[in-house]
């Protein structure tokens, strides 16, 4: 009885994308050759059982082997075992680095530590995400912080550099580490409704504006550490509120710019002393590493939540901070003009994009 036998020898490296992502997202082969045999795609094919399972595990077999070189990817290119077409090995380490959003969101601000990934199995029952990919992610986040927290120069483009990740993925890694490097508080109530992408898109006004990196681009931890002369000199803004005459002047400067413009004029003008008062406090109380951590919940607390009790529109909140930011700066004997526009062009960034109606 003769065997026939097809034999396929080739050099290149298949690399079947929707394979790679049921891997990604912790599928087992048999699972993955489920998945495989209800996608509708696979419907039309005259492929057999075993024949498709051969090649899932193959597949599996192959993302596994690469997967030591996706922990640095620079070496992916570097290495002769795989012949991946460049293309292909942008994929592959853009989609191994890619994470979930809910599952970013419910680690964001903690310690990237042996405790964390022992709650991870929480994690994954809440967001939905298998445990597996929880995991990868997880590992994921360690190392990038691991290899960039101490590099100088900018945390995007050390990302970048060193992982090989597109813009937009390096600036949502540079989120995670810059909250995991200064805790900030993320997981109070209140602050559920804020999404990763909300936290993220702050992340980013902090780092341009607020660290070490903001004044010199060749120092350590430059995008990771808050700039403490920066935070220093805020606690002299603290005047605004102190002084009598300074503050009357401030919230005349205010009322006679907006008013006739916003619809919550009269609320504005009967609030204006305990918002300016929220606003100046939180920033005089940087420089505490406590108050740091509190930045996110104290300005839900004392300054958005107030404004969302009295049904501001977030164009009258852009009005009235843009118009509370540059009146401040044209009273005559306020002197820490500079400090203030570096405060409030953040806050003021953050606040809207925090600010649901």
């Amino acid at each position: 009885m003769s065997l026939e036998l097809d034999v396929f020898v080739g050099n290149s490296t298949i690399i079947d994308i929707a394979v790679y992502h049921l891997w990604l997202d912790g599928y087992t082969v048999a699972d993955a050759v489920r998945a495989r045999v209800d996608c509708r795609a696979m419907l039309d094919c005259d492929v057999s059982a075993e024949v498709l399972h051969s090649d899932t595990m193959d597949q599996f077999r192959t993302f596994h082997m690469c997967e030591r070189l996706l922990h640095c990817p620079v070496k992916l290119s570097n290495q002769l075992l795989f012949q991946i077409p460049p293309q292909s090995q942008s994929m592959l380490i853009e989609r191994y680095y890619e994470f979930d959003s809910a599952f970013a969101r419910e680690v964001l601000g903690k310690k990237l530590s042996k405790g964390t990934k022992r709650d991870l199995e929480d994690v994954s029952s809440k967001t939905g995400v298998a445990l597996k990919s929880c995991r990868r992610q997880f590992d994921n986040f360690k190392r990038v912080f691991k290899v960039v927290e101490e590099l100088k120069g900018p945390l995007v483009e050390n990302i970048q550099r060193h992982f090989l990740l597109s813009d937009t993925l390096a600036r949502d890694y540079a989120a995670v580490v810059f909250f995991a490097n200064s805790r900030f508080e993320t997981g109070k109530r209140k602050l559920q409704y804020l999404s990763f992408q909300d936290f993220a898109f702050c992340a980013g006004q902090l780092i341009s504006y607020w660290t070490v990196g903001a004044v010199n681009n060749m120092v350590d931890d430059m995008d990771v550490d808050l700039e403490k002369e920066f935070l220093h000199e805020l606690k002299d803004i603290k005047i605004l509120i102190n002084d009598k005459d300074m503050l009357d002047q401030h919230k005349s400067l205010v009322c006679a710019a907006l008013r006739g413009k916003i619809k919550v004029f009269n609320e504005m003008e009967a609030n204006f002393k305990h918002l300016s008062r929220a606003l100046v406090n939180i920033a005089s109380k940087l420089n505490n590493t406590k108050d740091v951590r509190d930045l996110f919940i104290d300005l839900v607390e004392k300054f958005i939540e107030p404004c969302r009790s009295d049904r501001w529109t977030v164009g009258e909140l852009k009005l009235f901070l843009t118009h509370y930011t540059t009146a401040a700066l044209s009273i005559g004997t306020f002197r820490y003009q500079l400090a203030w526009e570096r405060y409030m062009g953040v806050m003021r960034s953050c606040i809207i994009k925090m600010y649901h109606e």
